[in-house]
């Protein structure tokens, strides 16, 4: 890959990150709000930014993070994403125990609470898996298919819960990097054809 398309593709992954971030920071909506519900919801955007950087890693898409170094990223930043949505979590419990139990117990009026509790377990079995996968042996395949099926339940049930919050984070980039975010991870499986099930079972 040349020098000047590698630059352009970080320029693009830093735009689409870092422009939804800075119109979070900035919200209006975070005035006279308490540290702790700030530090939360810049927890939810960071780990929502970070689910553009997941697939392209793992697919090796990103210049200079290819192979071995581009996985082994793609892990410090799965565990960077968990520990992101449990700030994010936390915060909330702080600042609203009774809301954050009502979404646990599926039982919260608002639907972008229940899809976010979703993601949240799909991000934690998904990490689970992910620390499994030396022992899967020779079902390699059986684990992609595992580990990225639980990708996609993160990847809508996120965009589902940013979508129907109306809060800091701006309209319009938010749309544009949940579009983001699916459609790489749509293309990175459709390009690594992990959904595959051939050789899943083999002819005798």
């Amino acid at each position: 890959m040349s020098r000047p398309r590698a630059v352009l593709i970080w320029i693009a992954v830093a735009t689409a990150l870092l422009v939804p971030f800075g119109f979070a920071v900035s919200s209006p909506l975070l005035q006279w709000r308490d540290p702790v519900y700030i530090g939360s919801g810049i927890a939810g955007v960071m780990a929502m930014g970070l689910l553009l950087m997941q697939p392209l890693l793992v697919g090796g898409y990103l210049p200079g993070f290819k192979g071995i170094s581009g996985r082994r990223l793609h892990r410090g930043v799965g565990a960077l994403l968990v520990g992101l949505v449990i700030i994010h979590v936390a915060g909330l419990w702080i600042t609203s125990p009774p809301d954050v139990i009502d979404a646990l117990l599926f039982m919260s009026p608002t639907p972008f609470s229940i899809w976010g509790v979703i993601a949240m377990w799909a991000v934690f079995a998904a990490a689970l898996i992910g620390a499994l996968r030396h022992r899967m042996g020779q079902r390699l395949r059986l684990w992609r298919l595992l580990h990225t099926s639980l990708v996609s339940i993160i990847a809508i049930g996120t965009a589902l819960h940013a979508l129907q919050i109306d809060g800091t984070m701006e309209p319009i980039s938010k749309g544009l990097l949940t579009a983001l975010v699916l459609g790489v991870l749509i293309w990175v499986i459709l390009d690594r054809r992990i959904w595959v099930l051939f050789p899943l079972v083999r002819r005798k």
